[in-house]
């Protein structure tokens, strides 16, 4: 299972399955390649993460062996499921599920070509060129709200240059968003949507950050933030129409809790590599560099969770991406999109891997457990006490 896990065998990790003879889901410690059920101990993923040493209740807490990992990972894919059998799920469930935009300077001048060619991706090559001249394609070095940002904004208010993504990428306030509905997130090795309509859109790899409702963050685990270029770049009014979307979010494999092996520090050096391979026999490699991010994680999760913006039930926060293709798969100068069947691998050796098969989202496997529907189950099962 060394595609799936972390390199680290020592890795404390969470995830969910559903188990078909319960009806319903479990929370699983990944124990020796082994599953085991703690849902006796903590119902839900909240739970688990809103105790007040996250690691050691995990490390502590007893449970049922449900089964192999590498069995029940091959099970979760829908197109071969065996619904008798238990399925990997998303690793988090009640958390609201953020993400932060514009954090990377690469991801910044994309979306500023996306404005101005109006989602238009014949538009952008040209465009790309135009922006680069009166920007620069390296603000790696220029903090976020600082002297130096807001005179380089003046500069371009001046110039006719200025954009709404500039404003968040390197203003004072960081652009934060609803990415998807508690509950909505997919796991490893299912579908993951896009909508059909959409002919200008991308994967986006991310690392996740884990924040308990103190604001505290906990741990992590890996993203792929679906983006569908052409409709956001029509106007970023439709980020939600863009953003959120049938099986739009996946979250895991599983989440890698903070301790003494693992922290804050290995978040910020994080390399996140993403591979997406056709049916077609196209092959696409891009990467993402958490060094290279302009607000740092802890920024970014004090904007999202603070005496403002209260999450009783926790979240998790998508923490952008250095990645935005634009190597052209069909035509020229229209860059990247994505085919129904690619197949989507997002890793990192310190979290895993992430895998998903690109569907419609009018075709997904459909999301029906909703929080009304959990908590009934976990009422039946007598997983739920004061």
């Amino acid at each position: 299972m060394t595609h799936l896990l972390p390199t680290d065998p020592g890795a404390l990790l969470f995830g969910r399955i559903f188990r078909p003879d319960v009806g319903g889901p479990s929370l699983v410690a990944v124990r020796g390649g082994r599953l085991v059920d703690i849902s006796r101990t903590f119902p839900t993923a909240r739970d688990l993460c809103e105790q007040a040493d996250p690691a050691t209740s995990l490390r502590d807490a007893a449970g049922e062996d449900i089964g192999d990992l590498a069995a029940i990972h091959a099970n979760s894919d829908p197109a071969t499921r065996d619904i008798s059998k238990p399925w990997l799920l998303s690793p988090i469930d009640l958390q609201a599920v953020k993400a932060a935009g514009v954090t990377f300077a690469t991801s910044l001048l994309e979306r500023v070509i996306e404005e101005k060619a109006r989602g238009d991706a014949g538009a952008a090559a040209s465009i790309r060129v135009q922006v680069e001249n009166l920007v620069g394609n390296d603000l790696r070095a220029l903090r976020p709200g600082s002297p130096q940002a807001m005179e380089l904004k003046q500069a371009l208010i001046k110039a006719g240059a200025w954009s709404q993504y500039l404003e968040v990428g390197i203003g004072p306030d960081a652009e934060i968003f609803t990415k998807g509905q508690p509950l909505s997130t997919v796991g490893t090795g299912v579908e993951i949507g896009v909508h059909p309509a959409s002919t200008w859109n991308n994967p986006e790899p991310e690392l996740v950050l884990v924040i308990a409702s103190s604001g505290r963050i906990i741990g992590a685990t890996l993203g792929n933030d679906v983006n569908l270029r052409d409709v956001e770049g029509r106007s970023a009014l439709l980020l939600g129409k863009a953003k959120d979307n049938n099986a739009a979010a996946a979250v895991g494999p599983f989440v890698r809790l903070f301790d003494g092996g693992y922290g804050l520090e290995d978040v910020r050096r994080a390399e996140i590599t993403l591979r997406v391979e056709g049916a077609d026999g196209y092959v696409l490699d891009g990467r993402s560099s958490l060094s290279q991010i302009s607000r740092d994680p802890t920024d970014l999760a004090a904007q999202a969770i603070n005496d403002h913006h209260a999450y009783p039930d926790g979240l998790v926060l998508y923490l952008g991406t250095l990645f935005a293709p634009i190597q052209d798969r069909d035509e020229v100068g229209r860059g990247f999109t994505h085919k129904p069947g690619d197949v989507v691998r997002i890793a990192c050796p310190e979290l895993g891997t992430l895998s998903n098969r690109v569907v419609p989202t009018d075709k997904v496997e459909k999301w029906t457990m909703g929080t009304g529907a959990l908590m009934r189950n976990l009422a039946a099962r007598g997983l739920l006490r004061p």
